[in-house]
């Protein structure tokens, strides 16, 4: 029986085995280490995996990808049509991060079009990942690490930004020219009604298994594009009687997620602003190096990543946080494979961790004992 199955691939896909202890599943995992710290999180994140298939049954296979900055000292390009293809034949991508120093590689003494992030953008047009959730959650045991005030933080919070990823500024047309003597640069910011309602319905659907609470963020009173924005949304909720939806300017939400981030569930926004928005509120959780990541396009198929950059300048020092990659896998089973109970395995091994005081350097704090980058992904393995 297959599953999250896709027209033109040549997958053998997600598959269900009835065996002794029940349904196993087989999955094919395209894995992308990446540049910087990226393959050490990602080993980290496959020991977890490879724990999971073992206590609960199941058969993960993986192939190895190319993309950034690997792929640009292999083939000059941060992006090739093998790496896009082989990750199509597979039913879901584990990634690590992506890009070097800007003062130091020479990757970004390349051309925009051939810079590592390039590559990131171009695989997810190329495989329809419309859809960014990112999930805030501040853990009772990091509240010391949150940089709000107590009285804030102590409410905590639990929130997710859904980020629509593959129209808006980032993928409109642009240019620079001279225009009158004077050097003009364009950028197009554009929607299309089908791009909106899309990610809408994801929201709305991902809200109902929450809180039941969608805010969209836009910025209405000055752009035509949050305009189409918001009237599509309305339309959507119309079909959702159940989900509350709200409204929110962009600069009002940048404020409100500091001053009262306990306030949001599901936030729902266009592409630059999700950008922004979804690294301040990892930000506000104490490190970004605990935010996990999932891109979806219409079917089960997913490309999972942490928030976080590549991080150079402490790469191969066993210094990186490996728990925003391992909660990435986390949601690539919840989301792509159905695993809830194994996804929910992951994250009560992170969280039995953190309790037991355990600490890589960038959510460290009195009293706890400082771990590295293997030695956190061992005591995550042990948990599961």
């Amino acid at each position: 029986m297959q599953t999250a199955g896709r027209k033109g691939t040549s997958a053998f896909l997600c598959k269900l085995d009835a065996g002794l202890g029940g349904m196993c599943m087989r999955c094919k995992i395209g894995v992308i280490s990446g540049d910087g710290i990226g393959p050490e999180i990602v080993r980290e994140a496959r020991e977890v995996l490879e724990k999971v298939a073992k206590v609960y049954g199941h058969t993960f296979e993986y192939t190895e990808l190319l993309l950034g900055g690997a792929s640009i000292d292999v083939y000059g390009i941060p992006l090739t049509e093998e790496t896009i293809e082989k990750a199509k034949a597979c039913d879901a991508v584990l990634m690590g991060s992506i890009g070097g120093d800007a003062k130091t590689s020479p990757w970004y003494q390349l051309e925009p079009s051939k810079r590592p992030e390039a590559g990131l953008l171009g695989i997810r047009k190329a495989l329809n990942l419309f859809a960014n959730l990112r999930p805030a959650y501040l853990y009772e045991e990091l509240r010391a690490a949150c940089p709000l005030r107590e009285d804030i933080s102590a409410a905590g919070f639990d929130m997710l930004i859904m980020r629509e990823l593959t129209g808006g500024l980032y993928f409109g047309e642009r240019k620079t020219e001279e225009v009158d003597g004077v050097l003009t640069a364009v950028d197009t910011l554009s929607y299309n009604e089908t791009e909106i309602r899309r990610i809408a319905k994801r929201a709305f659907e991902i809200a109902r298994k929450r809180r039941g609470k969608v805010c969209s963020v836009d910025k209405a009173n000055v752009l035509d594009s949050s305009r189409l924005w918001r009237k599509i949304v309305e339309e959507m909720a119309k079909e959702y009687p159940d989900v509350e939806l709200s409204h929110m300017y962009v600069d009002n939400c940048a404020m409100q997620l500091v001053m009262n981030p306990a306030q949001f569930d599901v936030i729902l926004t266009e592409n630059m602003f999700g950008d922004i928005l979804s690294d301040e509120a990892s930000m506000v959780t104490g490190s970004i190096g605990m935010l996990s990541s999932a891109s979806l396009n219409d079917t089960k198929f997913g490309l999972y990543e942490p928030s976080h950059g590549s991080a150079p300048d402490i790469a191969g020092q066993d210094k990186a946080n490996p728990i925003a990659t391992i909660l990435s896998a986390a949601m690539m089973l919840r989301y792509s494979f159905d695993l809830d109970k194994e996804a929910d395995a992951i994250e009560e091994a992170v969280r039995k961790v953190l309790k037991e005081g355990y600490r890589t350097g960038d959510i460290m704090s009195d009293g706890c004992e400082y771990v590295g980058t293997q030695k956190m992904g061992e005591l995550i393995v042990e948990k599961i």
